[in-house]
């Protein structure tokens, strides 16, 4: 680690730079070109504000599947785009100019207003193109497509005109959901993503019967929305439930039977039961008299939605503010009364309350109902309510004309698009997804706006529609050019043309598009497709793989396969991965209000994208919530970033330290020693689980495997057990099988790593696999299983010899006696199955359990001195007794560890010979004697001395021991 924090953000820069002067994403395209291709489409951001942390999430999720694939040999093209319709630019306008309704954006100008929003939606593109750059996310921004450019909002008309020309675009009134804020319906897949937990009144409210014969009974009506009640035309009940008349506090109330108890208490006393034949077609007193609509309204009717699980079994119907009502409205030949205008205020249909907005209506309406005696009880109520999913406005249900695309006629068809599709993960297939389109309904694809794709519909004075599939056609019908025009608003509403059918003008309705359709359509839109780029669009639809965030099953996700079903009877992905939300260390969705919002760039800039990108990679499920905070970074750079780093510092330290060794020409893997042999098996089996893991497309499996394989079995294992090898000990060369294979092993985690972490793994390219003839990794093909390599038996014994390690190491803190002290003896006592996994791997064992001898069975176990550890049926016994000659040895090895330190403290390199001091009294010297040799070769010692130094030594340390405390130092040799 640098001393002023991780070395990793300072040696991504210096790649970046190395990319760019390169052209390495361009070569990486470049040199897949006529290999079999993997489509991938961007869903495109919209860049009216910087991208934050969570979009650092699904931009890791598609890079590493597509370098993945490029490594694998396929040819990746990644065509950027930009969302640039809808609300939300809109919105973000609005705010900037302090506009706060339609009827200001008109006094303002549409012309000026789209202008704004035009602006809006590049102001962050070079903030986007920065971030995705440095996380190393390549995408081809050479020549992205807009959703706003002419040829793409010409594939949206033909689109829509082809679904026309299939009879499944219409105009409707229907009851929609409509934001008063914003002055446009939502389609559903809008609204599903707004609920919240909102407070509403909740008040029952007399309905008096008109008929005698029921004693005056009035019914009681239960609601939540108290500003409906003005509407109000009839009353529904449960056709399948009894009711009951019950005496309450003087007067008589009729509601389900079910529900008494429960709206009344032990204060009700009923009367009598009702089958809901006495009641059906029976008139009442209705609330409010501001509409006469006369017979067949205000009276009683069966209805199979009424619920006996809230309420009290009977609904009011106001036809114009709810689908069911509506519904039963349209039986009875009610008429919609509308008195609520686009800004979800009262007309003046009804004086009281005019210019109000219908939710701050609701209190004047209960005290209202209170004064006249109808009111019988008002609380409020906690329950789940649809907002606007970008400007947070309770919803309205609210009858409105809009325009449907007939997804139900198209149910089936899209049910059998999905079967194609292969999900990530697999349950949202049939599940949520699932749910969706088996309880799909119309499309409201209209919205009642400005900036977005012009509805392409024309309409004269007859009522004669005239659907318009582009420029050209446009052309044609007003027989003039109209290559110059811009084909939003204003300018495209100002084109007129005569009537195919009766020859009168026709003018464009003032509607545009739901944004969604326009990211549904961006499949062919991004080619302009039919007008041009078909080629373009043949060879890369369907896409092979999408990734998004899980609330995209009913967005993106939903559209994309709604108007590629439509139009090409199929998906237009094949595969997704669902990805889930950023949360914060506590759980909580970030948000500025919450001061939890994580900035990208101070991440990277602290930790680096490689860390930034393992830990969303790996953390935890990909479609779960992930925490990001700073100490999980942390952990993981000081974790397995850190460890791979330091491997890559080890081995070119000690190649540059013995270069000759680290370039002769290495014995065939099969005559290596035995850890070699283990390790180069190993990984041989960890690139076949990698490759099938990355290729299901469980990045997450597939990086833990790797994290688990470099920290354990190469940093924790291979190397510190192999750590002698590199460097010579006396007469004893540095051996180059050691360099061989940890270089072949850092070349092929480089390889393995380099989707997940693309810095680190060219890092580790620039110094063990340039000379390949591939000047970066991402450039290199990604590795196959050397199988010839892979010895099941020999990693299965190497499994047993930790575990014994690790419990002879229990029974040494057992028994207090540290590791560095030998001992005589240690017996290894299980299965013969298990022992026998563990031949030829005695003395690895021995060495690393710290003993003379070790022993598989225990026919000859002494009984005094022992002590043991024991797991699973595997028991590791140790004798515990130190004789002098033994602890000599240990105070060699508490030395050696002293000297070391000593040498570190003096910052000497590797291989720099020194002169090693020591000053201690005659029993140790006497001690140390026949260890001098052996600690002068772990020390690279050229001679030792006893006694002081004769100048100021490099660097000098201390030890103490029962027999003496020793004064250890180094000095440079004459």
């Amino acid at each position: 680690m640098a001393k002023d924090g991780f070395p990793f953000p300072r040696m991504e820069e210096e790649i970046l730079k190395f990319w760019r002067k390169e052209g390495i994403f361009e070569r990486s395209l470049k040199q897949r070109e006529g290999g079999p291709r993997f489509v991938f489409y961007e869903g495109p951001p919209t860049a009216n504000g910087r991208p934050g942390v969570h979009h650092v999430l699904a931009r890791v999720f598609k890079d590493i599947y597509l370098r993945y694939r490029t490594m694998r040999g396929y040819y990746v093209p990644r065509k950027a785009g930009w969302d640039c319709h809808g609300l939300p630019v809109e919105l973000e306008v609005e705010k900037e100019l302090g506009l706060n309704s339609k009827r200001e954006i008109e006094a303002y100008g549409i012309a000026r207003f789209n202008a704004r929003c035009r602006e809006s939606v590049t102001r962050y593109v070079k903030d986007w193109e920065a971030l995705s750059e440095r996380i190393a996310f390549w995408l081809d921004y050479s020549s992205p497509y807009w959703t706003m450019d002419p040829s793409f909002v010409e594939s949206c008309w033909w689109a829509l005109k082809s679904i026309w020309e299939q009879g499944l675009l219409v105009e409707d009134f229907r009851v929609v959901p409509y934001c008063p804020r914003c002055g446009t319906a939502l389609s559903d897949h809008e609204v599903a993503q707004g609920y919240a937990t909102v407070r509403d009144p909740s008040i029952y409210v007399r309905f008096p019967l008109q008929d005698g014969d029921l004693g005056g009974a009035s019914l009681l009506v239960w609601t939540t929305t108290p500003w409906t009640l003005v509407s109000n035309l009839g009353v529904a009940i449960n056709p399948e439930v009894t009711y009951a008349l019950v005496e309450y506090g003087g007067e008589r109330l009729i509601l389900a039977e079910p529900l008494v108890r429960k709206v009344l208490g032990e204060g009700g006393e009923v009367r009598a039961y009702l089958e809901p034949g006495e009641l059906d077609g029976r008139k009442y007193n209705p609330p409010f008299r501001f509409f006469s609509p006369g017979p067949p309204a205000f009276q009683v009717v069966g209805a199979e939605f009424v619920s006996t699980e809230e309420g009290t079994g009977i609904v009011h119907i106001a036809p114009a503010f709810g689908a069911e009502d509506m519904a039963v409205g349209r039986e009875m030949g009610l008429p919609l009364v509308n008195p609520v205008d686009d800004e979800g205020r009262f007309t003046t249909e009804v004086p009281p309350y005019s210019g109000m907005r219908v939710k701050d209506a609701d209190q004047h309406i209960i005290a209202d109902l209170a004064e006249r005696g109808l009111l019988l009880r008002a609380e409020t109520v906690d329950h789940t309510y649809p907002l606007c999913w970008r400007c947070s406005t309770p919803l309205i249900y609210q009858a409105r004309p809009s325009w449907f695309i007939r997804t139900t006629a198209r149910k089936d068809a899209l049910l059998r698009a999905n079967e194609e599709v292969e999900w990530h993960p697999e349950h949202i297939k049939h599940g949520r997804y699932g749910d969706w389109l088996r309880n799909n309904v119309d499309w409201a694809v209209s919205r009642d706006r400005y900036w977005g794709t012009p509805l392409p519909i024309w309409r004269c004075p007859e009522g004669h529609d005239t659907v318009v599939g582009g420029r050209k056609e446009l052309e044609d019908l007003a027989g003039r050019n109209l290559a110059d025009i811009d084909l939003h608003r204003p300018a495209v509403d100002e084109v007129r043309f005569p009537c195919p059918r009766c020859g009168r003008e026709a003018t464009r309705l003032p509607q545009v598009l739901d944004a969604w359709f326009d990211s549904g359509s961006m499949p062919f839109g991004q080619f302009g497709y039919p007008h041009r780029g078909e080629e373009e669009f043949r060879e890369n639809f369907p896409a092979d793989y999408i990734c998004e965030g899980i609330d995209q099953t009913r967005g993106w996700f939903y559209s994309l396969m709604a108007v590629s079903t439509l139009l090409f009877g199929l998906s237009s992905y094949r595969r997704v991965v669902c990805l889930g939300h950023i949360v914060d260390r506590q759980g909580r969705k970030m948000s500025k209000s919450l001061g939890n919002v994580v900035d990208p760039w101070e991440l990277i800039e602290t930790y680096g994208s490689d860390t930034l990108r393992w830990y969303l990679l790996t953390a935890g499920s990909p479609w779960t919530s992930r925490r990001v905070y700073r100490e999980a970074l942390e952990e993981v750079a000081k974790g397995f970033l850190s460890t791979l780093w330091n491997t890559l510092v080890f081995y070119d330290l000690y190649a540059t330290a013995s270069p000759d060794a680290a370039r002769a020409e290495p014995p065939p893997p099969a005559e290596r020693p035995v850890l070699d042999r283990w390790i180069l098996s190993r990984l041989a089996g960890l690139v076949a689980e990698v490759t099938t893991l990355t290729d299901a497309f469980d990045a997450t499996a597939a990086g833990r495997k790797i994290e688990e394989f470099v920290v354990k079995d190469l940093s924790n294992w291979y190397v510190r057990l192999s750590r002698p090898r590199f460097t010579p000990r006396g007469k004893v060369p540095a051996d180059p099988g050691a360099f061989s294979t940890l270089r072949e092993v850092l070349r092929t985690v480089a390889l393995l790593v380099a989707p997940f972490t693309p810095f680190i793994a060219e890092a580790l390219w620039a110094r063990v696999g340039r000379g390949e003839g591939k000047d970066s990794v991402h450039l290199a093909d990604w590795p196959s299983p050397r199988e010839e390599l892979r010895d099941l038996g020999l990693e299965r014994g190497m499994e047993e010899a930790v575990e014994v390690v690790s419990l002879g190491r229990a029974a040494r803190a057992s028994a207090r006696i540290k590791v560095r002290q030998p001992l005589s003896r240690a017996w290894v006592l299980g299965p013969p199955e298990r022992l026998s996994a563990l031949a030829g791997l005695e003395e690895l064992v021995a060495a690393e359990l710290n003993v003379k001898t070790l022993v598989l069975g225990g026919d000859d176990l002494p009984s005094e001195g022992i002590s043991s550890s024991g797991e699973a049926g595997l028991t590791v016994a140790l004798d515990t007794r130190v004789t002098p000659e033994l602890e000599s040895e240990g105070l060699a090895r508490d030395l050696v560890r002293t000297a070391q330190e000593v040498r570190r403290k003096a910052r000497l390199a590797v291989t720099d010979r020194v002169i090693l001091g020591l000053e201690a009294p005659e029993a140790i010297r006497s001690a140390l004697q026949p260890h001098l040799d052996y600690v002068a070769a772990e020390c690279l010692a050229e001679e030792v001395k006893f006694g002081a130094p004769e100048e100021d030594p490099l660097a000098e340390g201390g030890l103490q021991h029962k027999l003496g405390r020793i004064r250890v130092w180094v000095a440079r040799p004459a």
